[in-house]
């Protein structure tokens, strides 16, 4: 299998290209480390699911990753990837379950980026992320501004109950227009949302969701290859990030919390904010997010909409978010 391990690109010498460990809220948690210039400002990125790494240590030396592209952005930044607990390099199934809580992933990036802001002696860091990881990101951006320079949020959540509405209509709407009564038969079993009745709940929904193309109209075979190419996952490592890493992190108290997430009560941020989103986006609801950067009051803010993309966004997309990023250091 090695021989469809490639890689895009390669850091050299004097650079930095390593994947460490360290530990966060008690539990060891994997980081990818990439930099052509070591001195240059820190970036963190916290990738969606919670339980999908990308990108994260997967994306070592691979330039696309989901929503971003990076071959660049190695040159501007020192880029750190998280697997965030039980996801991906970070998944160990003696992870208690009890661990896996929202307000315990805001905790595991704080700490991190606490880590991050002594190993490269840098008072600020940068922060960026993705669909689930906005969650924390934001939440960062709002308690611990001032160890960070900026905010960007690709595909912002703000409200998961008000979403999962959103979503649940949108499908219902597709599966009327095909006439698909297995999906219909199976929405009105489930109910409306918010799903916290059990986690098998939230969890049968999300499959439908997936079936109907809402994160991505591209195949999601795309998504499995830049696990297939990564130097840093063996056979058994894909199978925990496809499969054991969702066992394991979905439980039940997890998508109580998600029920509860409302960060359209944050009224202030202290530091620069961005939202990037797709405009073909049936996964996530843009549209709360404009309201929402409308009334925030922030140093500097903006949204900026992607005509072409949706949960997943295209290369082309995903290379104009890299540079724009990029623009935040200079």
């Amino acid at each position: 299998m090695d021989i469809f391990k490639k890689k895009d690109f390669t850091i050299g010498s004097t650079g930095i290209d390593r994947v460490d460990e360290v530990v966060l809220g008690g539990v060891k948690q994997s980081i990818l480390i990439q930099a052509v210039d070591p001195t240059k400002p820190v970036l963190l990125f916290v990738h969606g699911g919670p339980c999908m790494p990308i990108p994260g240590v997967v994306s070592r030396g691979q330039d696309y990753a989901v929503c971003i592209t990076t071959r660049e952005l190695v040159k501007h930044f020192v880029l750190v990837f998280w697997d965030q607990r039980g996801a991906g390099k970070s998944f160990n199934g003696a992870i208690p379950a009890a661990s896996f809580r929202v307000e315990r992933f805001i905790e595991d990036c704080n700490e991190l980026v606490d880590v991050l802001r002594e190993r490269f002696k840098q008072e600020k860091i940068f922060l960026a992320a993705h669909s689930w990881g906005t969650v924390i990101g934001l939440s960062m951006a709002a308690r611990y501004p001032e160890k960070l320079h900026a905010y960007v949020g690709i595909s912002q959540l703000l409200n998961w109950a008000a979403n999962d509405q959103f979503c649940y209509e949108w499908l219902r709407a597709a599966a009327e227009q095909k006439k698909d009564r297995k999906t219909l038969s199976k929405l009105a079993e489930l109910g409306l949302p918010p799903y916290v009745k059990t986690a098998k709940q939230w969890t049968d929904f999300r499959g439908l969701l997936t079936k109907y193309q809402s994160i991505s109209r591209a195949d999601m075979l795309s998504v499995f290859k830049l696990f297939m190419r990564s130097s840093e996952y063996s056979l058994k490592d894909i199978i925990h990030a496809f499969y054991s890493s969702f066992k394991l992190t979905y439980t039940q108290g997890l998508v109580e919390d998600f029920a509860k997430i409302d960060l359209e009560t944050i009224t202030k941020v202290e530091v620069p904010v961005f939202f990037l989103h797709g405009k073909q986006d049936f996964h996530l609801d843009g549209r709360p997010v404009e309201r929402f950067a409308a009334r925030l009051r922030a140093p500097r803010k903006e949204l900026r909409w992607f005509e072409k993309s949706s949960h997943v966004f295209c290369l082309e997309d995903a290379r104009e978010i890299e540079r724009f990023i990029a623009e935040t250091a200079e």
